[in-house]
């Protein structure tokens, strides 16, 4: 086998934008903001890293949230943090059951689709 795990998860941000996607991924999901290596600072977006958890948002010019596709992350209580993402007026919305989880996606301050899944108990 080649293919040993995944590093990080990169999406689309608009220019500009880095104070916005600081205030939720690091505000609002507790990810840290780590600073860019310094000859890709200068394309804009950050990145956010906490062990494994690598989040890294990259400028793209003609910009369009991802709607469909997105990351899934495993978060310790899904329901107290989705009242506390709506409570900061972001967009929270449940899906069918997935067998195992308890689940909900929100949508970032771009658009671009997030899933937020806790494991069930067994």
């Amino acid at each position: 086998m080649h293919v040993l795990g995944i590093d990080h998860v990169q999406l689309a941000m608009p220019a500009g934008r880095e104070a916005d996607a600081i205030a939720f991924y690091e505000g609002l999901l507790g990810i840290p903001q780590v600073p860019k290596p310094p000859h890709l600072a200068a394309r804009g977006g950050c990145w956010f890293e906490r062990g494994a958890l690598k989040v890294h948002l990259g400028v793209d010019r003609d910009f369009r949230p991802a709607t469909k596709a997105h990351p899934a992350l495993l978060v310790r209580d899904v329901r107290a943090l989705a009242a506390e993402l709506a409570a900061a007026g972001c967009r929270v919305v449940d899906d069918e059951p997935l067998e195992g989880y308890d689940r909900v996606y929100v949508d970032d301050p771009f658009g671009n689709r997030i899933e937020l899944l806790q494991p069930l108990e067994a």
